[in-house]
């Protein structure tokens, strides 16, 4: 005799064992158990091709919460330096009290490095070591001075909450490389979170398939990766060809029901990802000289280091987006140089320079950074006055990124603010343009990639109120 079950009531018998996970408590997590589903969207990570043939096929985002400040880093004023002290010869606009509209030059030395002759701090000399493989846009700007919003701006598109991140955007677009990995990795300081927590790696209104998965870079790197209760191999087998066949019998009975069928992808991927995860994500394979190179061996760097270098890992898997946050100290928002500037600058940039270096040298020479973008980036810059005695305030009217690898042109310098580098004056680019920038490097065209959202086609770039473009220039 058959016994019928819905869908959920065939979940919820299976929640112990479904695939050696903890489906149960996860299926709770997630909403899934009480969840109605939604219809006639994409929600699968099946690879696929872009608009038109891309040079890139991924993208690492090293994300530099708080803003560094562009003019002790990228961005040499010799004005600011030689008028320090002086009043700023119009009012600027600032974010904190404590502002005194005077100018503050930089502590640092510049100087020319490579054979572009790229002017880059004393600062970051691992990067500066390869400004050959860089592209630095010095010309960014954003809409808002404020860490949420501006880190939304980045992300998403636009200021406000509630949006796909860029990682969930190119997933949609273009699936996955790996059937076993996700297709958007997030990994953070274990430590905890940055400014806005989750929020900056949503999939928004996007199927939850494309949201960013979180890995961790201590201790087991997938959560729920290791179930508590054992199982054979050969239970987990029956368990997962029993889910695929219930999965196949849902599609035809109920087509359409795409919420479900993301969340249902999702653990079966956990299922799969029991096999391959953790073999991926084993830094003790790399060669000692690797696992150096990435400053694994050195206290200061080991932390941001294994993150680098599980990105190097994970895209070679075929993980389409990975974002790396930086470290929890010298505060949850490192780069936030409000005071003590000079210290709290040297503290951040000893734990990123190297391993942000690495990474991209090591791409390099595997063959692989001319497939993969490398975006190097804060939400926004600093001001060039001083904030009490020894800080910089916020600023969204300028500051730099860090691009390298995927078409991006090697050893260029692109763009130019003021003499003190408040504004960008020269071949200015927003937000919006880097992000229709990198989709064109995927193969995507910005001003198609679209999902329909409260009637609306939405757009990561929004080009008919943005007025977003490709910026060619800085490409090969």
């Amino acid at each position: 005799m058959i016994v019928s079950y819905s869908r959920r009531e065939w979940l919820r018998s299976l929640g112990a064992g479904f695939g050696s996970l903890a489906l149960a408590s996860l299926m709770d997590e997630a909403g899934l158990l009480a969840a109605e589903p939604t219809a006639g969207v994409r929600s699968d990570l099946t690879p696929r091709p872009g608009h038109f043939p891309g040079k890139a096929k991924a993208v690492i985002q090293l994300f530099q919460n708080g803003g560094p400040s562009q003019m002790d880093l990228f961005d040499h004023k010799p004005e600011l330096s030689k008028r320090n002290g002086q009043p700023h010869p119009e009012q600027v606009e600032t974010f904190q009290l404590g502002n005194k509209n005077v100018l503050l030059g930089t502590a640092f030395k510049f100087a020319r490095h490579s054979q572009c002759g790229m002017e880059l701090s004393e600062l970051i000399p691992q990067l500066a070591g390869i400004a050959d493989d860089l592209c630095l846009v010095r010309s960014m700007y954003t809409e808002n001075n404020n860490h949420p919003f501006a880190i939304n701006m980045m992300q998403t598109g636009k200021t406000f909450n509630g949006r796909p991140a860029i990682g969930s955007w190119i997933g949609y677009a273009l699936g996955s490389e790996s059937r076993d990995l996700p297709g958007y990795v997030v990994l953070r300081d274990p430590a905890g979170y940055n400014t806005s927590g989750k929020s900056v790696w949503s999939s928004g209104w996007l199927p939850a398939v494309y949201q960013g998965t979180e890995f961790s870079s201590s201790g087991s790197p997938v959560l729920h990766l290791h179930p508590t209760r054992q199982q054979s191999p050969e239970a987990s087998k029956r368990a997962r060809a029993l889910l695929a066949e219930m999965n196949a019998e849902h599609l035809q009975s109920h087509p359409g029901e795409s919420e479900l069928e993301a969340r249902i992808q999702n653990f079966e991927l956990a299922a799969r990802m029991q096999l391959t995860a953790t073999e991926t994500l084993d830094l003790s394979r790399e060669p000692a000289k690797v696992r150096a190179m990435y400053g694994l061996d050195n206290p200061e760097t080991a932390g941001y280091g294994t993150r680098c270098l599980m990105a190097r890992r994970l895209v070679e898997a075929g993980v389409r987006f990975v974002q790396v946050f930086p470290p929890l100290k010298p505060s949850f928002q490192p780069w936030d140089n409000h005071g003590d500037l000079k210290n709290g600058l040297r503290t951040i940039c000893g734990q990123v320079d190297l391993p942000s270096a690495a990474l991209i040298r090591d791409l390099k020479q595997r063959g692989l950074l001319d497939q993969v973008i490398v975006m190097w980036t804060g939400e926004f810059g600093r001001l060039p006055i001083t904030e009490g005695a020894d800080g910089r305030d916020h600023n969204r009217h300028a500051f730099s990124t860090l691009m390298a690898g995927g078409g991006f042109r090697g050893g260029l310098t692109y763009g130019a603010t003021d003499e003190f580098g408040y504004k960008s004056v020269e071949k200015r680019v927003s937000v919006p343009d880097l992000h229709a920038t990198v989709l064109h490097q995927l193969g995507i065209d910005h001003t198609k990639l679209a999902f329909t959202h409260n009637g609306r086609p939405e757009r990561l770039t929004d080009p008919e109120v943005t007025g977003a473009k490709v910026v060619k220039e800085m490409l090969t």
